[in-house]
């Protein structure tokens, strides 16, 4: 007697729109407790929280009736994180508050043009040398006219005080997951792989010049992941190699910078008014916020040094809650899983490769932030992806958001001619 075979239930598919309208309220809502924490209501603040509202609403409304998208899982968690970040930073820096949302909108803007840039695999194969030149050429320029900001010479400033700062470092970021995916999509054909390997190098060490030694780690992290994307050949193993030559440079050149840092690392307790300061200060305030937080502004950490780059997940864990600050490194976890999930059925290996180099990324450097600023690893000063104030950041963040989404087969499901080929195709 044959067995009767259940059928599987359906798995109704995410209200976007509902989803989105629960954001805003949380958004606005809370925009509003942040501009009203001070001794005046902050109009400044408050419009900006409500202009990036308005944004959510036009880019799901526009992707979803031009294009028939559906998939809008990634950008509610990006628009969610974004809204936190600039709540806080209009709380703390008023006059911030809108420079943040431009940036957040070049972020979405610079997202949209690669997502539909990423559609054509074969003019993304052809573009990159170019992308790994402009790189290059970035870097040196860095290099040449970059000034020295906390020991590091990261950070490009345009117009004199008051101007425009760039920090190349984080564009560069795009550029080595575009390159490294591109090359080793065709790792089997291709003779370049020595290029990528050298390419790898000229990026690190000219972190290592720069003195970003935080920075210099996510891209020797990153290698690691698109070196083991791929099989296990002699290949494979080459790219190991080379990324542990790399890291040991990176040891042998920083190695009183780093004894350095672990001197203070674990002993923060030790010098509280010195080196342990900034630590130290988050550490009380996260205690003293405790699971749900004292309020959005009644905190003091955003007294101290770095409140809205370095230390803003202190601020957030004292006036948000420890359970909220978990739920926001949470949020880098569903992103990762998501990529993985894309990766498995993603229509060729350079979107596997670009979507768990991009995850992996954006997870690790959100752990080196979480983990260094509480004591848990050595403090290396870089920032929480899509939270932290800054312009070359958030632009860097939803850019490397762009390769994840590319991975996701119902991306491109309704582009009609912007739909990449599958490999093989004719």
């Amino acid at each position: 007697m044959a067995s009767k075979i259940k059928k599987q239930p359906k798995i109704k598919p995410i209200n976007n729109f509902l989803m989105l309208f629960i954001l805003s309220v949380f958004q606005a809502t809370t925009g509003f407790i942040g501009a009203s924490c001070g001794e005046k209501f902050e109009t400044r603040a408050m419009l900006a929280i409500l202009c990036l509202v308005a944004l959510e609403w036009v880019y799901f409304i526009f992707f979803y009736t031009a294009f028939h998208r559906r998939n809008f899982e990634l950008e509610l968690i990006a628009f969610f994180l974004s809204g936190v970040g600039l709540v806080t930073i209009g709380s703390v820096y008023p006059d911030s508050a809108f420079k943040q949302f431009f940036m957040v909108l070049a972020g979405v803007i610079g997202f949209t043009v690669l997502v539909f840039m990423l559609g054509h695999v074969d003019f993304c194969m052809k573009i990159r040398p170019f992308i790994a030149g402009a790189a290059i050429l970035l870097l040196i320029v860095n290099l040449a006219i970059a000034g020295t900001t906390n020991g590091a010479r990261n950070w490009i400033s345009l117009g004199g005080d008051g101007g425009i700062t760039l920090q190349p470092s984080e564009f560069v970021k795009i550029a080595f997951i575009f390159v490294g995916a591109a090359t080793l999509e065709k790792i089997q054909t291709s003779k370049n792989i020595i290029v990528y390997i050298v390419f790898s190098v000229i990026c690190v060490g000219s972190l290592i010049l720069m003195r970003d030694f935080g920075t210099a780690l996510i891209f020797f992290i990153t290698f690691l992941i698109i070196a083991f994307m791929t099989s296990g050949d002699i290949k494979t193993i080459i790219l190991a190699v080379a990324a542990a030559v790399m890291g040991g440079a990176i040891v042998l050149k920083y190695k009183a910078y780093v004894l350095r840092r672990f001197s203070v690392y674990r002993h923060v307790w030790d010098d509280p008014f010195g080196w342990g300061m900034q630590q130290t200060r988050v550490l009380v305030g996260i205690a003293s916020g405790g699971l749900f937080g004292v309020g959005i502004g009644k905190g003091y950490v955003r007294t101290y040094y770095a409140p809205v780059s370095d230390s803003i997940f202190g601020v957030i864990c004292e006036e948000w809650g420890l359970i909220f600050g978990i739920f926001l490194v949470m949020s880098f976890v569903a992103i990762a899983i998501s990529a993985l999930v894309n990766s498995v059925a993603s229509r060729s290996a350079f979107y596997s490769i670009a979507a768990i180099a991009g995850a992996g990324l954006l997870l690790f450097q959100c752990g080196l932030n979480v983990f260094g600023i509480t004591d848990i690893l050595p403090l290396t000063g870089v920032t929480i992806p899509f939270i932290s104030l800054g312009g070359s950041s958030m632009i860097s963040c939803w850019a490397i958001l762009a390769f994840i989404k590319a991975a996701d087969v119902r991306t491109y499901n309704y582009l009609g001619s912007m739909k990449p080929k599958r490999e093989g195709a004719k």
